[in-house]
């Protein structure tokens, strides 16, 4: 397990520091879905008290990222396919709207650039590694999102991908056939806002894109 560092003197700072470090560790499968958050032993490991820690675990289980479960407690938290579905829906309406407000916003490079992501995506297909197509995926919808006048739907659409990438370690990964169709409509996306097509058509095609996803889950 990887070291800590140590917490700076103010409550609020070791509750901030605490809050990070169990969010990276989360995040990047250090702590996967299930397990068990001790704060006893966490304080010590980082060398705070019980407080800040408790308060991080309270912020986590917020965000998402932690349940605490009787008899149990708070460990990381494990999702099924039915949350993870519901949370794609939640994303597919957001993306949508994010889609068709970044669309007036985007440039002939930056659609370009948008572009060359998916064709990085279309090579990645060869030799398809779910993870690495994963990050593809996120980096190319985000080459679009970050266009979006909106700063709320954008940190919105940060909080719930987020999720999603934690919920992929318990319920889902991509699959080969649907990741195929995906670079396909990643190309119809870029061709509508290339075109100028109405916001109408593009906030449709982005969400029955993403929940396409959804549907691939049963």
């Amino acid at each position: 397990m990887r070291s800590a560092r140590k917490p700076g003197t103010t409550k609020e700072s070791k509750a901030e520091l605490c809050y990070e470090l169990l969010r990276s560790r989360i995040l990047d499968g250090t702590y996967v879905p299930g397990y068990r958050l001790v704060v006893k032993e966490l304080a010590q490991e980082i060398g705070v008290s019980t407080i800040p820690l408790r308060e991080a675990v309270r912020r986590l289980q917020s965000d998402g990222l932690v349940e605490v479960v009787r008899n149990v407690g708070a460990r990381v938290a494990v999702f099924d396919a039915d949350q993870a579905e519901h949370t794609l829906q939640i994303l597919a309406r957001l993306e949508g709207y994010a889609t068709a407000a970044s669309a007036p916003h985007m440039t002939t490079v930056q659609v370009s650039a948008s572009r060359e992501i998916n064709d990085r995506m279309v090579e990645a297909l060869v030799e398809f590694d779910p993870a690495a197509f994963a990050a593809l995926n996120r980096e190319f919808h985000f080459s679009i999102y970050r266009h979006c006048p909106d700063a709320r739907l954008r940190s919105l659409l940060e909080e719930q991908w987020t999720l999603l990438d934690h919920m992929r370690r318990s319920t889902f990964t991509y699959i080969s056939s649907r990741a195929h169709r995906s670079v396909v409509e990643h190309s119809h996306i870029l061709a509508l806002i290339s075109k100028k097509a109405d916001a109408a058509e593009i906030e449709r095609f982005a969400c029955a894109h993403k929940n396409a996803v959804a549907d691939a889950l049963h």
